[in-house]
């Protein structure tokens, strides 16, 4: 497989394309969010029942209603349990485990590209076989540095914007991690404009669904898929 940087299209052009996947692909998007959201809610009912965190809560609102600071410290508090932190290591377990999915819209567009039949299965790909573990290696390490960066303003928009590419480059040609990197940090330099344009673009409207139209969401919630696999096919192209 080699990579190569094509003649730059216009940004009309990348975001016409991710709508085009996205609008096709419509009752994948819909599945998608019914099986993320599923397993995200019923995960986080399981562990707050576990580990107490309903209870929790209420101590919580409690202590809202005797005044701003004693709720301020009883989260805190809360905040230093055991419990709660097994609760949170739950969850982020969950969303790990969760981010393979997004990897089955990949193989659902390209297939699409290909005119090859599309099925169900397809939104399955990234647990496929060992590259689950793979894909679940990249995620455990894209999320916790993340998590590291997450208290300043730039370093997770710029985290992400690095990394924007990593998991369909590891996807589609098997790079390993850096050099997944190394590629998307020079495709960087040079679609910087297309690429942060589009991301506002995939950003917006990703949750645009859920302020305007509530169930609308599950339709728009995985659009960022479709956003970045324009994105990648424009910038790279792949050659066998």
């Amino acid at each position: 497989m080699q990579n190569k940087y094509p003649q730059k299209p216009g940004i009309d052009f990348i975001l016409k394309q991710a709508f085009f996947y996205w609008n096709k692909t419509l009752i994948f998007q819909l599945m998608f969010s019914i099986i993320y959201f599923a397993i995200f809610f019923t995960s986080i009912s399981f562990f707050a029942a576990k580990y107490g965190i309903w209870e929790m809560n209420q101590e919580l609102i409690e202590a809202f209603k005797i005044g701003t600071s004693e709720y301020l410290a009883k989260t805190a508090e809360i905040s230093q349990t055991d419990n709660y932190q097994k609760f949170m290591y739950g969850i982020f377990g969950t969303i790990i485990f969760l981010f393979p999915l997004n990897l089955g819209l990949f193989q659902i567009f390209k297939k699409m590209d290909l005119k090859e039949k599309v099925v169900i299965s397809d939104l399955f790909a990234g647990y496929n076989g060992l590259n689950f573990f793979k894909y679940i290696g990249y995620y455990i390490f894209w999320f916790f540095t993340y998590l590291m960066v997450a208290q300043t303003i730039i370093l997770p928009v710029v985290w992400v914007f690095i990394t924007i590419f990593v998991a369909p480059l590891m996807f589609f040609t098997d790079k390993r991690i850096f050099e997944a990197i190394s590629l998307n940090f020079k495709a960087l330099k040079m679609y910087f404009l297309e690429i942060f344009v589009c991301v506002l673009v995939a950003f917006f409207f990703k949750y645009l669904g859920f302020g305007l139209f509530l169930i609308g969401g599950l339709f728009t919630f995985p659009f960022w898929n479709a956003m970045i696999y324009s994105l990648y096919k424009t910038v790279f192209s792949e050659k066998s």
